[in-house]
């Protein structure tokens, strides 16, 4: 057996960081003997390929660090030395408008790179989007024409051109195109007996006789054209028809208007909306099975041409995923226009389907211009990065910078854009594996553009100088080996640094070269040493390898009953996690749109994404994604910052400049007064530092685009009237005296009238007659003459 096996591949960064800090050469721990083994180990590793090293630097290794090897003598030009790279092919900055013809328009910045990447190593760059004002929109409205949605189809022929008109207000580069469809024509999804009902279904099932049009599974009604009038008059020449199941064939309808782009007349240059309006669940893959149909929907385009799909009876059903996959290919938005009904249907399919939004429809689409309005508003108002065709072994990671720079690390997304609105995502590229191809290309652009990125990446996973390897080189004994950088490359049952050793003739006298330390286990005793070299054993349930058999791919750690937690490869006794896991057994999942909460928060900003888990550090925060916190602010605390900060310009995120967070992604509408709109718009009020009352609704619909309705004029009070504060002090005074005087002589008046009563009431108890009053003294005066003495 030779000594020389597979590459090894690079150690976790845990070893990496280890190894480095403990001051250990990481390049020289590992028993390599290939340029390709040296490279994979970690970025700043090289190798020497001069054929002869200078003499002081026997002890050496090939695989070393830089400035190792060239004090050792190896000269510059025989050193491979990969380094990763980034250069960008095509630059051209994002256009502020949609003026010139379409072609021209620029909605994503750089367009073109190329990115040089060694094993485990990794670059970064920066993708600009911006969506342009005025941007060409082609609207194609597919609908059910099923019978129940006669009163549907009634009331768009009268709201075609006010559809148009609403459209127009939002570009000046308007196409508009209509469709419908019913479902299968074959049993039991049709009317098949009486015969008469193939041709009119509403004569089966009526009392009173209705004419309907016959059964048919898709038909392009009208291509997109710029004659919106036109739409208008189509609409009113259509006629419902009837199926005899409940859901429709709307999924074919929907592969057969993506996928027939020259039929329907999809512009490439162009925002592609399609408009999907219907009261029932679709058939989806496999339900064709009922009907005899197995032939799988292979995604083509079947409409003939007089516009009909021609293989509905012979094609089952579209799958999910592939709806996805077109869409996705033809940068086509899907607006699910349905009614209350099957609304959580279509929102669990909008979940699948990138770009999709839901619209609640009335049940007779009065609302239908509204929908595509808010809906079209909200596709317009969210940036998001979708990925196609990268290898599995690049692992890209993501961050977001988005209004007023705010970075939202592990999203490629942004939501609350207006138009003209510039965001931009940092994109970290880190090859975790060298892939069979040299080179590879894959496509990053912004879901529903016709904008991309193209990244091309040149895999550093080979030495220049394995181009120049010599088959049977002279320098390798006699011929029995490749010389490959600098080194032998033995043939089979050769051994030795110059493959002069025989295996079959070797007879084992001296095993120091195959102790990895003195006195240590010969090839740690999992091999044989032949030849001053380890030839390790084999094991039923894994390989060995490395210098002194120290390596293998089966010791790593378990978890949950599988090596590397199903998610790496064990290398040398360590996990070689594969992207998008991470941890010492692979057992942390590095996502975090699993932790994405509805706000567009990770944790709803109440704590960590830790291994694809939202770990909440709020106190009394719970949920999945944190979403619940009995004692954390409620929506109201959190709108009002917001209402203060966009409307007011004023209040904390006003002070941080922080007014276009994620919480206050809604835009904010002035109205008169609150109206009830939904069960779960939330009316709330609060009251500033001026004592002013202001009253607002915050209101998430379906689709989870948010609003707050914001009443103009706060209620305030006014201030003090100085007249009439100093007249009513005046009259308080007046008033005020003029009490008092009327009761002073209130109190005087019955004094009096007391001691009058008590007068009389004495006068009335009197005994005596006027002419003996008791009071009465006699007009008789006696006086004493002092003179007198009498008879004495």
């Amino acid at each position: 057996m030779g000594m020389f096996l597979p590459p090894i591949w690079a150690v976790l960064t845990v070893l990496t960081a280890l190894s480095i800090a403990s001051g250990s050469n990481i390049c020289t721990s590992r028993g390599v003997g290939t340029c390709k083994e040296c490279l994979s180990i970690h970025p700043s590793c090289t190798w020497c390929s001069q054929k002869n090293m200078a003499s002081n630097s026997s002890s050496v290794s090939r695989c070393n660090q830089k400035s190792i090897l060239l004090e050792s003598g190896c000269k510059p030009q025989f050193i491979e030395s990969p380094v990763s790279s980034i250069v960008v092919e095509e630059d051209r900055p994002v256009s502020d408008h949609a003026h010139g013809s379409a072609g021209d328009i620029t909605q994503i910045q750089p367009q073109r790179i190329r990115l040089t990447l060694r094993p485990d190593d990794s670059k970064r760059f920066k993708v600009t989007v911006r969506q342009v004002a005025d941007y060409p929109v082609d609207l194609y409205y597919l609908m059910d024409l099923s019978y129940s949605m006669a009163d549907d189809l009634s009331n768009l022929r009268s709201l075609g051109s006010e559809l148009a008109k609403a459209m127009g207000s939002t570009t000046s580069n308007l196409r508009m195109g209509f469709g419908a469809f019913v479902d299968k024509t074959l049993s039991p999804y049709m009317y098949m007996f009486p015969a008469e009902a193939i041709s009119n279904p509403c004569l089966r099932g009526f009392k009173t006789p209705t004419t309907c049009s016959p059964q048919f599974g898709y038909k392009n009604i009208l291509s997109l054209t710029e004659q919106v009038d036109r739409f208008t008059e189509e609409v009113k020449k259509q006629q419902v028809s009837r199926n005899r199941d409940l859901p429709e064939g709307g999924f074919d309808a929907i592969m057969q208007t993506v996928v027939c782009k020259d039929k329907i007349g999809w512009r490439p240059d162009a925002s592609h909306l399609l408009v999907f309006t219907t009261d029932a669940a679709s058939h989806t893959a496999l339900d064709g099975k009922i009907a005899g149909i197995v032939q799988p929907n292979d995604g083509k385009c079947y409409t003939d041409n007089n516009n009909i799909y021609d293989k509905t009876t012979i094609l089952d059903y579209p799958s999910i995923g592939m709806l996805t996959d077109k869409l996705t290919e033809n940068n086509i938005n899907l607006i699910f226009a349905v009614t209350e009904d099957v609304i959580p249907l279509y929102l669990n399919y909008s979940k699948l389907i990138p770009g999709t939004t839901v619209g609640k429809l009335f049940k007779d689409s009065k609302n239908v211009i509204e929908l595509i309005l808010d809906a079209y508003a909200n596709i317009r108002s969210k940036a998001e990065l979708e990925v196609l065709g990268v290898p599995d072994e690049l692992d890209l990671s993501f961050n977001a910078t988005c209004l007023n720079g705010q970075v939202v690390p592990g999203v490629k997304s942004c939501s609350g854009l207006k138009i003209g609105d510039t965001v931009s995502f940092t994109v970290e590229a880190t090859l975790r594996g060298c892939p069979k191809e040299k080179s590879h290309t894959f496509i990053i652009k912004p879901l529903g553009f016709k904008d991309t990125l193209q990244v091309t990446v040149d895999f550093a996973c080979n030495c220049s100088c394995q181009d120049s390897a010599q088959p049977a080189s002279p320098a390798c004994h006699n011929g029995n080996g490749t010389l490959e950088c600098g080194v032998c490359l033995c043939d089979p049952g050769r051994l030795g640094p110059h493959c002069e050793c025989s295996e079959v003739d070797y007879k084992p006298t001296d095993t120091d070269s195959c102790e990895h330390t003195p006195g240590a286990a010969v090839c740690n005793g999992r091999g044989d040493c032949v030849c001053g070299q380890c030839n390790c054993h084999s094991k039923d349930f894994g390989k060995i390898w490395g210098k002194y058999c120290e390596c293998d791919d089966f010791s790593c750690i378990h978890s949950k009953g599988q090596l590397c937690s199903g998610h790496g490869d064990c290398v040398c006794g360590f996990c070689q996690c594969h992207p998008g896991w991470s941890g010492e057994s692979c057992n942390c999942s590095t996502r975090t749109d699993t932790c994405m909460a509805s706000i567009e928060l990770l944790c709803s900003g109440r704590g960590e994404c830790l291994c694809g888990v939202c770990a909440c550090t709020l106190p009394g925060a719970y949920g999945a994604t944190c979403e619940k916190c009995p004692t954390c602010p409620d929506s109201c605390t959190l709108k009002k910052d917001c209402v203060e900060c966009k409307h007011y310009k004023r209040g904390p995120l006003f002070e941080k400049n922080n007014c276009n967070t994620a919480i206050c992604r809604d835009e904010i509408i002035l109205v008169d007064e609150l109206a009830f709109r939904e069960k779960s718009s939330v009316n709330c009020s609060y009251k500033d530092e001026d004592d002013c009352i202001h009253h607002f609704q915050y209101y998430e619909d379906i689709s989870g685009k948010s609003f707050l309705y914001l009443v103009k004029e706060p209620e305030c009070p006014k201030g003090p009237d100085i007249l009439v504060v100093v007249a009513s002090v005046i009259g308080s005074i007046f008033l005020l005296g003029l009490a008092a005087l009327l009761v002073w002589k209130l109190l005087v008046t019955i004094h009096d009238r007391r001691e009058f009563a008590k007068f009389e009431e004495e006068r009335a108890k009197a005994k005596w007659e006027a002419a003996n009053n008791p009071l009465y003294k006699g007009a008789t005066t006696t006086f004493t003459n002092v003179t007198y003495r009498g008879n004495s």
